[in-house]
């Protein structure tokens, strides 16, 4: 069969942290026939190469090129292009890894689409991916219609006929920001691009020890001549106007705007500050004309002013007062209604961890200039804030702790308008005040949740700001959130993590935390062949479960299935019919499965034991667990004393080291 993808993946040192990337190679759902992997060498002078020439051998679809080290990541990539069979090419760092369906999915969404590039979503282990990129599916994207120009890492599917029409290619050599000028000219020059959001596909991945080349110091003028090429290819591809300005907008936000602000600025040595503020301030000033900076958030545009202005000194205090201001959002009521979780949660933001508040009668910020001093900019800043308010807007994402997977969750909120307790200042607090609904049957775009522990997180967008924080802290750190809820085939466990108390959601992992460890007699009742438990759950509806007896003695397992429902009081109720005749004359232990349909059903052991006999089956509950822990406790004593007597007349050192035993 001819090969749809050809994964080119340059490599050059990467030690173990290549492994998850071969790993989510050999596991994709795109047939090895229909794929290759083109392994790139870039003059390694680890282990990798001898480890590479064994896959080569192993797996057919695999191959490998070996060169002399050229620097950077340019070259081998395109190496890799030449020597691709594919209909599209997908470049995948060597430290990266994939979704197992990532290859499939991106092919059969670029083809159905004629798309000359696809983006798939993405999720950052310890790195910042886009955000906004992804909330839904853009079949036909543009640079016009949506963020594209967010995302210019190369880690994305190109049609290699279109890559061959154009003559592009990667910018060779040792340099910075070769996927900027790639990327952006592949954007201006498709027919079309398509990004597909409800699956992620790519895991961009901080290195434990650091060690990624974009996370390197860099020289700030070999940078921001690198950086240039990329506006220079924005130049050649696009009209003056808005839709270049919009362009431009991106490097000035992310790579000199946001690298002068809070504690991304104050955290680098004084010396490097003023050095990369003096290369930002000469690109800005060459530039962008006046169109670029009024398209940014006012709290951007104050940074932008200021570095236009030759202010270092200002912009380094405006840092110091940032670095203060953050989200903050409290839960009020989780709780499951309608086969879903309502989260309830009110959000604002704080400076210095004090509610911050702004004048009650704001006017946008005109900014011709500069501000004259910091505290004219906090000012202008708090007033444009307060005029903009009916633009805020609040989001839940739920994030997989494991690998950052995250998606959006629907929410419903109102701005509210709070005056302080100081009547007279004119100052109020701007606080948005939320409903998100989780289904765990379509949490994932669509799709249900994943098995895993998923950490509930608020993006705030208010006035100047695009900020993020978890939701909490709630009430007991530690605790449940109310019952777990059996839904769309999974146990969703709510609860607030340790030490710090940020709502999270336990996705069929949770054992003991259900507290079917705590039922009682109060609970369950078993008679003739009906066996019946109160249990502390949630089902939205009569909901299929398994029940299975285990003798002690033969190691011997009967089922039987169950159903719960849901209790009229708070709870759910399990009922099941026993095979009376096959459990007569033994005792058997009992275990449920909740979710007797998933691929690998997961008991839970009940604290009871059942003994069959001719009229039926009759229950067996334990000991309740403080009388045991009482007789421990007397058994202990008593065995002090036997001891103690016996000890006589001991040395003291073998008295004490045998009482401390005993």
């Amino acid at each position: 069969m001819p090969v749809k993808v050809s994964v080119i993946v340059p490599v050059y040192n990467p030690g173990p942290y290549i492994e998850d990337c071969v790993d989510s190679l050999l596991r994709q759902s795109l047939p090895p026939d229909e794929f290759e992997a083109v392994f790139v060498d870039d003059g390694s002078t680890d282990g990798t190469p001898a480890r590479l020439d064994a896959l080569a051998a192993e797996h057919p679809h695999f191959r490998v090129i070996h060169q002399e080290n050229s620097g950077w990541s340019g070259k081998p990539r395109n190496v890799g292009i030449a020597a691709s069979t594919g209909e599209f090419v997908m470049f995948v760092d060597n430290d990266d890894y994939l979704g197992d369906e990532a290859l499939e999915r991106m092919y059969e969404y670029g083809v159905a689409n004629g798309a000359d590039v696809i983006v798939g979503k993405m999720a950052g282990k310890g790195r910042p991916v886009p955000v906004e990129l992804f909330r839904r599916n853009h079949p036909h994207a543009t640079v016009e219609n949506t963020p594209l120009i967010d995302s210019l890492t190369p880690h994305k599917m190109l049609r290699r006929a279109f890559l061959d029409r154009i003559g592009l290619r990667f910018p060779e050599g040792r340099r910075r920001l070769e996927d900027h000028v790639f990327v952006a000219e592949a954007y201006l020059r498709a027919d079309n691009v398509s990004v597909l959001s409800d699956y992620v596909c790519y895991y961009h991945v901080k290195r434990d020890d650091g060690s990624n080349a974009g996370f390197q110091r860099f020289e700030p003028v070999g940078y921001f001549k690198n950086l240039r090429e990329a506006l220079d290819v924005v130049e050649r591809y696009t009209e003056p106007g808005p839709v270049r300005d919009r362009l431009y907008r991106r490097w000035l936000r992310q790579e000199m705007v946001e690298r002068m602000r809070g504690r991304r600025l104050l955290k680098l040595p004084e010396d490097y500050r003023k050095e990369l503020f003096d290369e930002i301030r000469t690109v800005v000033v060459e530039r962008f004309g006046p169109g670029v900076a009024p398209g940014l958030a006012p709290a951007q545009r104050i940074v932008a002013a200021l570095i236009a202005a030759d202010r270092f000194d200002d912009v380094v205090a405006y840092a110091r007062w940032e670095s203060g201001v953050a989200p903050k959002a409290a839960p009020s009521t989780v709780a499951w209604a309608d086969g879903a979780l309502r989260i309830d949660f009110s959000a604002e933001f704080a400076s210095g961890g004090e509610p911050m508040t702004f004048p009650a009668d704001g006017a946008p910020a005109a900014l011709d200039g500069p501000p004259k001093d910091v505290a004219e900019a906090i000012a202008l800043l708090g007033a444009d804030t307060a005029s903009r308010f009916d633009k805020a807007t609040v989001d839940l994402m739920l994030r997989e702790r494991s690998s950052a997977a995250q998606f959006f969750q629907p929410v419903e909120f109102t701005r509210e308008i709070v005056p302080t307790g100081d009547s007279d200042s004119g100052r109020v607090r701007l606080v948005l005040r939320a409903t998100a609904t989780v289904d765990p049957a379509t949490a994932s775009s669509g799709a249900p949740l994943g098995a895993g522990l998923w950490d509930a997180y608020i993006r705030v967008k208010l006035g100047g700001w695009t900020k993020e924080c978890r939701l909490g802290p709630g009430p007991w750190p530690g605790s449940v959130v109310g019952h777990a809820g059996v839904v769309a085939g999974r146990v969703v466990l709510p609860y607030w993590t340790k030490p710090h108390g940020g709502l999270a959601l336990d996705v069929d992992r949770a054992g003991k935390r259900l507290g079917l460890g705590a039922l009682g007699a109060a609970d369950i009742t078993a008679e003739g062949d009906r066996f019946r438990a109160s249990l502390p759950l949630y089902v939205p509806g009569d909901t299929k479960a398994l029940l299975r007896l285990t003798s002690p003695a033969t190691g011997t397992a009967v089922e039987a299935t169950g159903t719960l429902s849901a209790d009229q009081g708070s709870g759910t109720v399990l009922e099941a019919l026993l095979p009376t005749g096959t459990l007569q004359g033994a005792t058997w232990r009992p275990a449920l499965s909740l979710t007797p349909d998933a691929d690998e059903a997961r008991f839970l052991t009940l604290p009871l034991a059942l003994r069959g006999a001719a009229d039926g089956v009759h229950l067996v509950l334990p000991p309740h667990p403080g009388v045991v822990q009482l007789l421990a406790r007397r058994t202990r004593r008593t065995v002090r004393r036997v001891v103690g007597a016996a000890l006589g007349k001991m040395a003291p050192t073998l008295k004490a080291r045998l009482r401390k035993k005993a």
